[in-house]
């Protein structure tokens, strides 16, 4: 990937830096998409970037991708990675109010469709480009008393879906990761979500440990290299193997 402009959304922390960090290895130039910590992240990679958005802002969107081209001359790779999951309150859903629930459709969900609606434009003049939407194990398992996170994740799916065969004839790869529960620094700042969800994550898998957010890099690095030239509208689970399909 050397070469290649690389930018990561929510990339200041959690899974979201380690697959910053895993594409910088491969070669990458990384760019660091955050609402907080943006640059201060992006200073750890050689001709780092780091600019702050909001995701799920129309006009911060298209300004950020305006900055990376301006700053970097094109995007090659785009990783949808920022979302809400840790912060959110486990309830039945009933309970959940109407603009908490737009609110995470908004952030996990519209965000990939204004991320790629900026960005593509980029890869369409560069003659292709490579988009890896980051989704998660709970809607194939239809994981309870999260069900706007989990309808948000399943979008995801349908999501890359659909726009991988709108953008085939581009040369604009699209595919998705969906990991299962990750400690990450955002679930870790949440000690009841580590209580509610460790154990019996661990005990469901075939790799019976944690998930770190490395488990997840090897997959969005192939995916975003010149092995997966023929791979689009994919989704792989990665989950020590809590989930087959």
């Amino acid at each position: 990937m050397d070469g290649k402009v690389a930018l990561v959304t929510g990339a200041a922390q959690g899974i979201g830096n380690a697959l910053a960090r895993g594409l910088a290895a491969a070669g990458a130039r990384i760019v660091v998409a955050d609402l907080h910590g943006a640059d201060e992240a992006a200073a750890a990679f050689p001709d780092g970037v780091g600019i702050t958005a909001d995701v799920a802002d129309e006009r911060s969107v298209q300004r950020l991708v305006d900055e990376t081209v301006e700053r970097c001359g094109t995007i090659d790779v785009l990783v949808n990675n920022a979302g809400l999951y840790a912060s959110l309150e486990m309830r039945p859903f009933e309970q959940i109010p109407l603009d908490e629930w737009r609110r995470v459709m908004d952030v996990n969900v519209a965000s990939m469709f204004l991320m790629s609606r900026a960005v593509v434009p980029v890869m369409r003049e560069a003659g292709g480009g490579r988009i890896v939407n980051i989704s998660s194990g709970t809607p194939f398992r239809g994981v309870p008393f999260l069900l706007h996170y989990v309808t948000s994740k399943g979008a995801i799916v349908a999501f890359t879906r659909a726009l991988a065969k709108e953008l085939g004839k581009d040369g604009v790869l699209v595919n998705c990761v969906a990991p299962g529960f990750t400690m990450s620094a955002g679930v870790e700042a949440h000690p009841d979500v580590i209580e509610k969800l460790r154990d019996a994550s661990i005990a469901a898998r075939t790799l019976q440990r944690d998930q770190v957010p490395e488990d997840v890099v090897g997959a969005v690095v192939f995916l975003c290299g010149p092995g997966a030239s023929f791979v689009t509208g994919q989704t792989i689970v990665i989950d020590g193997g809590q989930y087959f399909h």
